[in-house]
């Protein structure tokens, strides 16, 4: 009987210590994919960041005279395209083809609003108002926290990705419901935000016909 529920015992702790392994393990998953999920809603909010800084530029430029309408419309109808894209809200995408998705749209919008960029170079009454230089200077700062937000997304998605996947974590993530998640796959170059070249303006435009 003694040697019984001495088996007994050592099959209850060996038991014990099996389940606080496993709880680790999933604790530290849970870790992991939430701070995904919260790196992802930071690039989120700097995208729509972006996204509410584009009405005031569109109508501050587009008080400028003889302003291109047709880049206005290019910007217009780019951020409207950027709020079409449907992601999943609750947290990271797993879906790699709709984050594509998504950051084709955000790529479009950022191409259109270079060259916006660009073209104001040639309205220097434009350029010289204190609203625009404000939107200008956002809008650019709001680039640049895209590119980090994006950089940083990436390495927690790859960490947690490579975490489900490793022994011991392989056998359990499955089980538990952890699912690898997608992130930006950029060409290289692209983490940085895309780069203004000003043309040669000093040439006066050559006249309408």
């Amino acid at each position: 009987m003694k040697t019984f529920l001495i088996v007994i015992g050592i099959l209850v702790a060996f038991a014990v210590a099996i389940a606080l392994y496993v709880s680790g393990v999933y604790n530290k998953l849970v870790d992991r994919s939430q701070a995904v999920d919260a790196q992802w809603a930071q690039v989120q909010n700097v995208y729509q960041r972006r996204a509410d800084l584009v009405p005031n530029l569109v109508a501050t430029v587009s008080g400028a005279a003889n302003f291109e309408k047709s880049t206005l419309t290019e910007v217009t109808n780019a951020r409207a395209s950027v709020g079409k894209v449907q992601i999943n809200s609750s947290g990271a995408p797993t879906d790699a083809a709709q984050l594509a998705e998504f950051d084709r749209a955000q790529g479009q919008l950022s191409s259109a609003l270079s060259r916006l960029l660009v073209v104001s170079e040639n309205y220097p009454s434009l350029k010289a108002t204190a609203n625009f230089q404000d939107l200008q200077a956002q809008l650019e700062g709001t680039e640049n926290r895209i590119s980090v937000e994006r950089g940083r997304f990436n390495e927690l998605a790859r960490d947690y990705n490579a975490a489900i996947k490793r022994v011991p974590a392989a056998f359990f993530a499955g089980l538990f419901g952890f699912k690898e998640k997608a992130y930006f796959t950029a060409t290289p170059g692209a983490e940085r935000p895309p780069a203004v070249e000003f043309g040669d303006f000093s040439k006066p435009a050559p006249a309408k016909p």
